[in-house]
């Protein structure tokens, strides 16, 4: 399942740097997370660091895209093989 930035951020820039896979970008108004790009740190971390670093708690998982741990390993090397 990806994550989903909610009403509550406050656009402080933390998560964009945090994100591995470049899924997080600056929205109107607050930031976005690209689906198809996050993998909530899987291959990456043992937790995903946008929530880690988020002062607000402002990102959830989003309950419109659910994911399986071996379906986000996939999405993992499929960017990989990207880069």
């Amino acid at each position: 399942m990806a994550l989903l930035i909610t009403d509550e951020c406050i656009a402080c820039d933390a998560c964009v740097d945090e994100c591995p896979n470049e899924a997080i970008s600056e929205g109107d108004p607050i930031y976005v997370i690209d689906a198809d790009r996050c993998t909530e740190c899987v291959g990456h971390y043992d937790e995903p660091a946008c929530v880690a670093v988020c002062p607000v708690d402002a990102i959830k998982l989003d309950p419109d895209t659910q994911e399986t741990l071996e379906e986000l390993k996939f999405k993992f090397k499929q960017l990989q093989n990207k880069l």
